[in-house]
């Protein structure tokens, strides 16, 4: 479940990744198997080899790949790995609405 995100936004990713392209989004997320881990965000494709190619530029190996949720494969990226794709994609509203550069102090 991805919360944090509108249900627009969750439609528009996996509307972005079945057309074959590169689709990023970031939600709250809560596992205990990675305790410091808020959030999470999901590099999806439908084209599995642009999903490769895309993993390949931040040397993702292709086992990292999540062939399991919604027959959509995707990245899930966390900690330092995320913040650096976030910033190299450009997406700092993702960046700032789930504070992942910490919280802002006047």
């Amino acid at each position: 479940m991805a919360f944090g995100v509108k249900r627009a936004e969750l439609a528009a990713f996996k509307e972005q990744a079945a057309r074959g392209e590169i689709a990023i989004l970031t939600h709250y997320w809560l596992d205990a198997r990675f305790p410091n881990s808020k959030t999470v965000t999901k590099v999806a494709s439908s084209d599995i080899n642009v999903l490769k190619a895309w993993g390949k530029k931040y040397q993702l190996p292709d086992a990292y790949i999540d062939f399991g949720h919604d027959h959509l494969p995707h990245f899930d990226l966390f900690g330092e790995i995320q913040l650096t794709v976030l910033k190299n994609e450009a997406k700092w509203d993702q960046i700032e609405r789930f504070h992942l550069e910490g919280e802002k102090h006047d």
